[in-house]
């Protein structure tokens, strides 16, 4: 059974850059004897296991260094998946009680592929900050500024169990201008935007990459009771001209939508509430059809209008879970 989505309500909208589904991982550390920094990017909020020990203690779902005997504090240096600039982040100390750091700090960098992190400059976007034990600590990020690496300081030491860093993707396009491309994946600078509910899991995880590994893994609303159909309305980082859609309802099974439409607009600059009025102009580019569970559904003689568009919208009936939207088109130039 899949679980509500838990992430903050503070950092909807955004994506957590520093995710391990997206490539992000945990390099370099100064200290991990009780347990690896690798747990600080994995999903979910960490498990506690009461009579679970190892050779060198007590096993904990995270990142946790040994009592610190000298001068100086603990960090670890995290690769982000996607870079991007960090909205919020959160540093979750969800089971950690007596060993939770007081207070922790981060400092990022920006390098390009090949480059060294010792040749890294490092600039603080958080300063010094307190933590509260057992607990998601969140923060707002003032910087503008795109990031590729971060480096978690934790005072003097202690334990971290996730570490989230919310934002928006600064996109790598192709060089190509004309070559074809998932004009709404993450990757590429799309973005979910809004949607009528996301009780299972979040908007965001239509447009990740890859396949999901499970149903969490996907959108999922929550049983509808009443009239109307479930949305999700996803933002080009271009306009772009749609020429082939797919609807992956990989993992539903006995909860994957009955039918689905698909929308589109012209709405540069728009503000999303406008979006979202029932009187919108939005444009048909895939009526009503039918869909199987767990399965890849290909359109594209399908398609009535292939754009240009700013912003696509998926319309499910009457609800259930998506695991992935992709919409193969062209930037325009």
């Amino acid at each position: 059974m899949t679980k509500p989505n838990t992430q903050s309500a503070a950092f909807t909208g955004f994506v957590d850059l520093a995710a391990e589904e997206l490539g992000g991982r945990a390099l370099e550390v100064s200290d991990d004897f009780f347990a690896p920094k690798e747990n600080l990017l994995k999903p979910g909020r960490g498990v506690f296991i009461a009579d679970k020990y190892t050779d060198r203690g007590k096993w904990m779902d995270g990142w946790e260094s040994r009592r610190k005997r000298t001068p100086g504090h603990d960090w670890c240096i995290i690769k982000l998946g996607l870079p991007g600039v960090i909205q919020g982040v959160d540093i979750d100390t969800n089971h950690f009680l007596g060993n939770h750091p007081p207070y922790a700090s981060i400092d990022a960098c920006n390098l390009d592929d090949g480059e060294d992190i010792g040749d890294a400059e490092w600039t603080e976007v958080l300063p010094r900050s307190p933590l509260a034990p057992g607990s998601q600590n969140l923060f707002g990020v003032g910087s503008s500024e795109s990031w590729t690496h971060l480096r978690l300081n934790i005072y003097p030491d202690g334990g971290v169990a996730r570490f989230r860093a919310y934002g928006d993707v600064t996109p790598r396009l192709p060089a190509d201008a004309d070559e074809r491309i998932d004009l709404v994946a993450l990757k590429n600078g799309g973005r979910a935007v809004a949607c009528s509910d996301m009780f299972f899991s979040p908007m965001t995880n239509l447009i990740m990459p890859g396949r999901a590994k499970n149903m969490g893994g996907g959108w999922e609303s929550r049983r509808r009771r009443g009239p109307g159909h479930d949305w999700v309305i996803l933002e080009m980082a271009r306009t772009g001209s749609v020429e082939e859609i797919e609807v992956d309802t990989n993992h539903f099974k006995g909860n994957y939508p009955d039918r689905c439409s698909i929308d589109g607009c012209y709405a540069p600059g728009e503000a999303i509430d406008n979006l979202k009025w029932a009187d919108f102009d939005w444009v048909p580019i895939l009526d009503e059809q039918k869909l199987q569970a767990h399965h890849r559904h290909y359109f594209d003689d399908e398609l009535r209008d292939e754009g240009p568009f700013t912003h696509i919208r998926l319309n499910i009936f009457p609800d259930g879970g998506v695991s992935r939207l992709r919409v193969q088109g062209r930037f325009e130039q």
